[in-house]
């Protein structure tokens, strides 16, 4: 396995684990990695092109879900403040006749 699908293989896979653990920050330092890491791959004159492309498909996989996620987490704050947004107005009605 040349050095270039290792870390693919490598890189995809801490983005898995800081996607169970929703770790926003490296998640996007390992999305920047991964970017590098195809390019490299992409280049590279050695290469097993079916490792390289059974790698590729994983990652492809992974930021579909990481797509996913990210929707249901942007939907899930959006809630959050349109809850806060009504909350702060209330207490400001509240404080007008109170």
């Amino acid at each position: 396995m040349s050095s270039t699908v290792q870390r693919l293989e490598d890189t995809g896979s801490a983005l898995r684990t800081a996607l169970d653990t929703r770790d926003w920050a490296a998640i996007g330092e390992l999305d920047l990695q991964c970017r590098q890491a195809v390019d490299e791959a992409m280049v590279e004159a050695e290469r097993d092109e079916g490792l390289l492309r059974a790698r590729m498909q994983e990652l492809l996989e992974l930021y579909r879900e990481l797509v996913c996620v990210c929707q249901a987490e942007q939907q899930r704050l959006a809630g959050e403040l349109i809850q806060l947004n009504q909350s702060q107005q209330g207490a400001k009605v509240y404080q007008l006749f109170g």
